[in-house]
């Protein structure tokens, strides 16, 4: 499993044509489109991702210290800041670019399977994480965000 993760003061996604969700959660109405200061956790799924690559990944990203504490040191978590996150399935962070100009996704999981995996790693998520943001598995999107330093990094659980 693939995240880029960057901290943001702001961040949304608009899926579609949608407008903006009003409604926290996946299960009950609509799934929250935005956050306030948080991460915005870009997802790619593998094609031998498994749960547990979604747990080991996730327990990564939530003990990260990478926002400041008072003297602008690295030094707090996402729960030390009370942060949300919005998290968006791309498939795209498979591209493999190795060989011609046409990036080759073969290296990204099934979309059934992938499918089920984000949504396992949203779950986790929510256990830990008031505000739990949401693009939508395999749809067109568009994300705004204001990143936060800026602070991008990339993990990869193959390397973790």
């Amino acid at each position: 499993m693939r995240a880029l993760l960057q901290c943001a003061t702001y961040a949304s996604v608009k899926v579609n044509d949608d407008t903006e969700g009003t409604f926290e959660g996946l299960i009950d109405g609509a799934p929250a489109r935005s956050i306030d200061r948080g991460l915005v956790i870009f997802l790619g799924v593998g094609t031998s991702d498994g749960k547990a690559e979604a747990e080991k990944l996730w327990r990564k990203i939530s003990k990260l210290r990478i926002f400041p504490d008072e003297n602008g040191k690295t030094n707090r978590s996402l729960s030390d800041v009370g942060g949300g996150v919005l998290i968006v399935s791309q498939f795209t962070l498979y591209a493999d670019c190795r060989h011609g100009n046409r990036p080759s996704f073969t290296a990204a999981g099934d979309p059934a399977r992938a499918r089920d995996l984000y949504r396992s790693f949203v779950a986790l998520a929510q256990r830990e994480v008031e505000n739990v943001a949401v693009g939508e598995f395999g749809a067109d999107m568009s994300v705004s965000l204001t990143n936060e330093g800026p602070f991008t990094i990339w993990l990869d659980t193959d390397a973790l």
